[in-house]
């Protein structure tokens, strides 16, 4: 495990079984016409708006498990820890351990669809989502977060000095700053 992954304070985590969410997203990510590093990208991006929103350290787990003498490599991405695991060792077998090792010292919510998955984390002390569930909740932040904007735009287009005056005096100050 990565050092800077275990600090012993109460931290929110939310890991993410990468490929997993990439599979259940098919609408999002087409593995047909897309290569599976620019679904990788795609999701991190998703993912790293997420995190901006809601501060909570994210960790999404990709299986290298076969890849033949692939080791363990963990990335950043903007904020976000990107964990490539080593040959033989699937995503879940990372999560479960990283549930199992800092569960009871911290919040994990584990983002999967495989049932089994979701049992195990929920009995070492982790906390499951969907990808469904996330999804749902990286929309409905994103959509808030998008009227919230459009909110402030308006309110800064009305509460302008110019729009609050005659569109006489208005024009006759735009010729004033033109003609210098």
């Amino acid at each position: 495990m990565d050092k800077n992954l275990t600090n012993k304070s109460k931290t929110k985590y939310l890991l993410i079984d990468g490929y997993n969410v990439i599979n259940a997203w098919r609408d999002i990510f087409n593995l047909e016409k897309e290569s599976l590093e620019e679904c990788r990208e795609k999701l991190l991006f998703i993912l790293s708006n997420y995190e901006g929103y809601k501060k909570i350290h994210i960790i999404v787990v990709f299986d290298a498990h076969l890849v033949d003498g692939s080791k363990m490599k963990i990335e950043k991405y903007d904020n976000i820890t990107v964990v490539f695991t080593r040959e033989k060792q699937t995503a879940d077998n990372y999560i479960e351990r990283f549930v199992y090792k800092f569960g009871s010292e911290n919040t994990i919510w584990v983002v999967t669809s495989d049932y089994m998955e979701q049992v195990t984390v929920l009995k070492v002390g982790g906390a499951r989502i969907t990808p469904a569930e996330l999804r749902k909740e990286i929309t409905s932040m994103h959509n808030a977060n998008m009227a919230k904007n459009r909110r402030r735009n308006q309110h800064n287009e009305r509460n302008t000095v110019i729009s609050n005056i005659k569109p006489e005096l208005a024009e006759l100050l735009e010729k004033m700053r033109r003609d210098g």
